[in-house]
């Protein structure tokens, strides 16, 4: 027995009420509970076993929150008196009387000195398991009617249009970003310290499995806005033989986000299973997030960490089951015949040799926000796992993105990671990040990411150029005629490289003085158009600059171009504009500033830019 509880735990084994296949359990309304009522709790110590605490009722605080009462009470317990309120036990269910109140699932801020806590009470839980899956809710294919398509757009009438949903990133189409997505929804969603309400939903602990040191800082950019607390103690996934088949009223309930080489798992326990599949949980929301699907499992416990700042539960996955249907103020809610959405990402590493680990197989939750936060976790994890040494490090990452019914784009990235230690933020801009989001979140069609295949190459080196000087060859130059830029490279090893680029200036900048940028290929993006598809969406995608290695000179050239519906037109005069402008609808052409360019094919990818004024002499006549 755990904890040096006795012969108590022979009780608990055969007195726990399960899950599945029993009748409802009574319940005890909060008008009928009084302050000294004395009760009993549930939740895991250790293992997979539900264990029993002591509750004692101090009060009932009305409308704590909309419609929703709060009980407060104390939990005498050897191990609790030592921790205090503890992560992870949100959702242990409390009984009084023998009945169902609650559940343990709001403590004091921080720096508790006795174990008290705040229960939500059973009845709003209870109505959130009835709450239906809203019709067309596309992650749960299957489980309601789907609305007939209304989009032109639609590849076929089978196609169906999304719907909005509380993480959907609020954006054009074709310009997803991580962290812009990240700010959205922590306005939306974050639970954010208000010292006027010392009470507080505990925290939901993020365990990590794989993660290492900076990439579990970037984890938590992500994550803690969101009232997810992201810890490197646990979180794997081990399907053990004894785990509990089904879940049970007070054992430890994971939200799996993604599993394998990579884990991240939401911990808490569940309060109450009905016997017909479904069970509530947390007694407060993960992440607020709606309707949801994401998958779970019957949580092992390995042991509840103390601290005077707040005690937390770690542990790991020990069965998978289910899907998280509902994430709300209340509870959130397990269907287990539900089967949530994931897909394969795999990593092959090459060019580091003696490596611990070369080839990487995750399988990530498919989400509007979560899949391209893990995918961008997992790469980080990849480079600082494998290149941990304090040497300079350039990688480049090749991906394949599969799209069903669309097919198979593919992406270029790299990054250079000074003294071995790749700086997080890097990976949450990647193109295989931004397509990611930019797919799972497109307005036309709803779709699936079939796999991630990547290959990361890395060399022990900064194996890129330093833009470091430009010489301007030719300060005065004829209109008409060709200027010449000799630009200093710098290798971080070896001597320096001079290139010189040239740059016609045409007859109508006769008279002026230009300013010309000297810009790695990487860093200029390509015009096109604004995406009406889909399709049209996946096009841009994999061509979002010039080419990465080359070097770009580049100035504004008088008037604006045009994209509109597909098509993209360069350097209209402003008559032109106006003809464009439609009178009978707001669907105007989108402006772009128009730039003359000139592409240089270098051997290495260059950081860095400069810029230099050429005066153009007017034409003689």
């Amino acid at each position: 027995m755990v904890l040096g509880l006795g012969a108590s735990a022979l009780w608990m084994s055969a007195n726990v009420p399960l899950a599945h296949g029993q009748g409802a359990t009574p319940t005890i309304d909060v008008n009928d509970i009084k302050e000294g009522m004395k009760g009993y709790g549930l939740t895991v110590f250790k293992g997979t076993e539900p264990e029993r605490f002591d509750v004692e009722v101090i009060g009932v605080l009305h409308n704590f929150r909309p419609s929703q009462e709060l009980i407060l009470v104390k939990t005498p317990h050897p191990r609790l008196n030592i921790t205090k309120n503890v992560r992870g036990m949100s959702g242990s269910p409390i009984f009084l009387d023998g009945k169902l109140a609650g559940a343990y699932a709001y403590s004091w801020s921080t720096f508790q000195v006795e174990p008290v806590a705040g229960v939500t009470p059973i009845k709003p839980m209870i109505s959130e398991m009835r709450r239906p899956i809203p019709p067309g809710f596309w992650p749960l294919e299957g489980a309601s009617p789907l609305p007939p398509a209304r989009n032109a757009g639609a590849r076929s009438p089978d196609v169906q249009k999304p719907h909005a949903s509380t993480t959907t990133f609020d954006g054009l189409p074709g310009s997803y970003d991580l962290e812009t997505h990240v700010k959205q929804l922590a306005q939306k969603l974050g639970r954010q310290p208000d010292p006027s309400r010392p009470l507080v939903a505990a925290s939901t602990p993020l365990m990590l499995a794989g993660v290492p040191d900076h990439t579990a800082a970037g984890v938590r950019k992500l994550f803690e806005p969101l009232g997810l607390e992201p810890m490197q103690a646990g979180g794997g996934s081990k399907t053990t033989p004894d785990a509990p088949l089904h879940f049970v009223n007070g054992g430890a309930l994971g939200v799996q986000l993604a599993r394998g080489d990579v884990s991240m798992m939401g911990l808490g326990t569940t309060t109450y299973a009905d016997g017909t599949g479904k069970a509530s949980g947390f007694g407060h929301p993960m992440m607020e997030g709606g309707d949801s699907a994401l998958p779970t499992c019957v949580g092992r416990v390995l042991w509840i960490f103390a601290s005077d700042m707040h005690s937390s539960k770690i542990g790991e996955c020990a069965r998978p089951v289910g899907t998280l249907v509902q994430d709300r103020m209340s509870a959130i809610v397990v269907d287990e015949s539900k089967v949530a959405p994931i897909f394969p990402m795999d990593v092959k590493v090459v060019g580091a040799e003696h490596a611990p680990k070369t080839s990487w197989h995750v399988e990530v939750a498919e989400e509007r926000f979560m899949s391209a936060s893990l995918a961008a976790s997992v790469l980080s994890s990849v480079v600082e796992a494998t290149v941990s040494e304090k040497r300079d490090v350039t990688w480049q990452l090749k991906s394949k993105l599969t799209i069903r019914n669309h097919g198979t784009i593919e992406l270029d990235d790299f990054g250079v990671a000074i003294g071995g230690t790749p700086e997080v933020p890097e990976f949450f801009h990647t193109r295989l990040v931004r397509a990611l989001g930019d797919v799972l979140n497109n307005p036309w069609e709803n779709t699936r990411i079939e796999k991630i295949e990547a290959t990361m190459s890395v060399q022990y080196t900064r194996d890129v150029w330093r833009l470091r000087g430009v010489e301007l060859l030719d300060p005065i130059v004829d209109a008409g005629e060709k200027a010449r830029v000799r630009v200093t490279l710098v290798p971080h090893v070896g001597p320096e490289v001079t290139r010189t680029l040239e740059v016609r200036m045409p007859p109508e900048l006769a008279g002026k003085d230009v300013d010309v940028e000297i810009v790695p290929g990487w860093d200029v993006p390509l015009e096109v158009s604004a995406p009406e598809s889909l399709a049209e969406l996946l096009v841009n995608e994999t061509r979002q600059s010039q080419p990465p290695k080359s070097l770009v000179m580049q100035y504004r050239v008088p008037g604006q171009g045009v994209t509109y519906r597909g098509h993209i037109a360069g350097r209209l005069p402003s008559f032109a504009l106006d003809s464009l402008r439609p009178s009978t609808s707001d669907a105007i052409p989108d402006t772009y500033p128009v730039y003359a360019r000139t592409v240089t094919i270098v051997d290495k990818y260059v950081e860095g830019r400069d810029k230099v004024r050429i005066k153009v002499r007017p034409l003689v006549r």
